[in-house]
């Protein structure tokens, strides 16, 4: 039992909640996931079970792309609806031309500050513990790349501003802080009340199954229908047949030499390699003219 699950992360449950749940349906402890999610948000978190476990930290690297919404005119010790609020500010003057100006401006590389609740360790304590503690400490600033924001709405009603948007962004990227930091630029602020991640490399939200959906299939007897194949994530990359005399080499992590193969690899390009019967075995790398093993699936 193994390969990459499409997880639709529920609201209200944390990434660890997910792992522990599916490790409960499935019986199988070797289960890790790709991205932390908040309890508040919701949408794909890819989980990796059995050897598929060796490309979580490549998924966890994937760009991402999410929709989220945020209200003006409240600053929240979270930058989210779910925390305490610390102002409230009136969005009088502040034009819809002003709101898409300010939201487009963070398009391509930005710093951004590290929220004081977030996991990131300072000094070997994660910030949400000094945040609980009611103590700030020094946080790094990071660089990161917004590649777009698209398809963004406003919504004026009684109870406020409202503004959505999808964002296409690199791995580490905080879309609450995101939203914080387009409502201090307004002069208003702004808090996070809505986030859906839509997709995580190849993996998107209209291919996700929820708990109880996976639940249901693996009591079904069925539970080859919830698994996508690792070497999904590397379609892109060239494919060649090991021959069985080099199979031991493939199996023990050996290097390869690149005249075992009648196809020329480009120097640092990717190839997949499959057994005569199909199996994936490895991801090698040409690496100064010989193959060598990137991960080992077997």
């Amino acid at each position: 039992m193994e390969g990459i699950i499409n997880v639709y992360k529920e609201q209200g449950f944390t990434s660890f909640d997910v792992i522990a749940k599916l490790r409960g349906i499935l019986k199988i402890k070797k289960i890790g996931h790709t991205g932390t999610l908040d309890p508040m948000a919701e949408g794909v978190l890819p989980v990796c079970v059995g050897k598929a476990t060796k490309v979580c930290g490549l998924l966890t690297d994937a760009d991402k792309t999410y929709r989220a919404q945020f209200k003006l005119g409240l600053v929240s010790d979270t930058q989210d609806i779910t925390g305490t609020v610390l102002a409230e500010n009136s969005c009088e003057g502040i034009n819809d031309s002003d709101i898409l100006d300010a939201v487009k401006s963070f398009e391509g590389e930005i710093n951004q500050l590290t929220p004081m609740y977030s996991a990131r360790k300072v000094d070997g304590k994660k910030l949400y513990e000094y945040a609980r503690e009611g103590r700030v400490a020094e946080r790094p600033v990071k660089r990161i790349k917004i590649f777009s924001i698209r398809d963004v709405e406003i919504k004026r009603n009684e109870d406020g501003v409202y503004v959505s948007m999808e964002v296409n962004c690199e791995k580490g990227t905080y879309i609450r802080t995101l939203c914080h930091d387009i409502g201090e630029k307004l002069g208003c602020g702004a808090v996070m009340t809505a986030l859906t991640r839509t997709q995580t490399s190849i993996f998107t939200i209209e291919n996700s199954l929820k708990l109880k959906d996976i639940e249901n299939i693996v009591s079904a007897g069925r539970e080859d229908a919830i698994f996508i194949g690792v070497d999904t994530l590397f379609l892109a990359e060239d494919k060649a047949t090991v021959p069985e005399e080099l199979m031991k080499y493939v199996v023990n992590g050996n290097k390869l030499r690149l005249d075992n193969f009648d196809f020329l690899i480009a120097e640092d390009k990717r190839v997949r390699l499959y057994s005569e019967d199909g199996t994936f075995l490895a991801l090698y790398v040409n690496k100064n003219g010989e193959l060598r093993p990137e991960a080992l699936f077997i």
